[in-house]
């Protein structure tokens, strides 16, 4: 079953049902090198599952050595890692585009950085011992619904190269605690520099298959295609993105901000999962600077940017842009595709200063 077309029509009940569900980080809070629990996006594609830790499992088998059956002990048991992760959703910036692919409809928010713990996956796969002619692993989520008439458990793969590398942890704290239901208790997957669909919560099952996985969330969902017929390009590592914190304080409505007139910091945070961020520039009515730029707080994690404006009476929009060492850089034009993921479209802020 196909979706709804891309619309130019104002947000459809179904999509503020979605909004009301998930939760975008308020900008206020790229103040936290370390964005608080309660303020990190979210996302939860069906229903948040009811687990218990004593009888879950972690099963690893497929095309395996060693079938494995893991409990939350075992998992905690084995080497403990912690990184600072930016995490952000493939979708944020989706109903900034026009016409506007119907799903969920973020702007700029469906982003944060928390520090994660578990396990490296790595240490799991090697002790089942992935057989040579594996092509990729699945993980499969406790998560259960339908999507475009499709029924299916949530499901994501990776090739056994990426799923290997020493950052990929099986995660089970989030900023020293527990996971929260809704980030994914008891584990998760955590895949650093990749968009937030590869980082399956609610941790079932690993099965490692000898072909290509043709699950709904990884052939038909989270591709940028220029329609419904093209084959397009899997979703994968974050696009570089810079964002601030809107100056001034907003009107309730429309949201836009009142400066006063004179200097002005202008705080924001970069992150790109291609590579570092190499430079941040910030925008006043078209004209752009080169902002500071501070040192990560990890190596998959947002750095910190600001710059100062001399705010003059008026009305301004002011905006920023991130580029990566890779040469990946923003666009001030809208990069339109019919899923609506990856668009990291300059960030604009209409500023009125008196």
């Amino acid at each position: 079953m196909a979706g709804p077309e891309p619309t130019t029509g104002p947000l459809t009940p179904e999509e503020l049902q979605l909004a009301t569900r998930n939760r975008g980080m308020p900008l206020e809070a790229l103040r936290y090198d370390t964005t608080p629990v309660g303020l990190h996006y979210l996302l939860v594609h069906f229903d948040i599952p009811a687990l218990d830790a004593a009888s879950w499992r972690l099963l690893v088998g497929g095309n395996v050595e060693h079938e494995l059956s893991l409990t939350l002990d075992d998992i905690r048991a084995r080497p403990r890692q912690a990184l600072s992760v930016t995490l952000e959703c493939a979708g944020n910036g989706r109903a900034r585009l026009l016409p506007r692919p119907v799903s969920q409809p973020w702007l700029n928010e469906a982003v944060g950085t928390a520090e994660w713990t578990g396990t490296p996956l790595a240490g799991v796969l090697g002790e089942a011992g992935l057989k040579p002619d594996t092509v990729e692993l699945v993980f499969t989520g406790a998560d259960h619904g339908i999507e475009k008439g499709y029924e299916h458990d949530y499901a994501r793969s990776l090739t056994p190269a990426d799923a290997m590398r020493p950052e990929v942890l099986l995660a089970y704290e989030m900023n020293g605690r527990p996971l929260e239901p809704q980030h994914g208790f008891p584990l998760r997957l955590l895949v650093p520099g990749w968009y937030g669909m590869t980082h399956v919560k609610w941790l079932m099952r690993i099965e490692a298959i000898r072909e290509p996985f043709d699950g709904y969330q990884q052939r038909v969902a989270y591709w940028y295609k220029r329609d419904a017929d093209d084959p397009g390009e899997p979703v994968s590592r974050i696009l570089p993105r810079a964002l601030m914190i809107p100056p001034g304080f907003p009107d309730f409505l429309t949201r836009q901000r009142t400066v006063e007139r004179g200097r002005v910091e202008i705080i924001g945070r970069a992150w790109s999962g291609h590579a570092p961020i190499a430079q941040v520039e910030f925008g006043v009515d078209g004209a752009w600077i080169a902002a500071s730029i501070e040192k990560s707080v990890g190596a998959f994690a947002w750095c910190r940017w600001s710059a100062t404006w001399d705010a003059a009476p008026g009305e301004h929009i002011l905006s920023c842009r991130a580029t990566d060492a890779t040469g990946n850089r923003q666009p001030t034009a809208q990069p339109w595709n019919y899923q609506g993921m990856g668009n990291n479209l300059i960030q604009a802020v209409h500023v009125r200063v008196r």
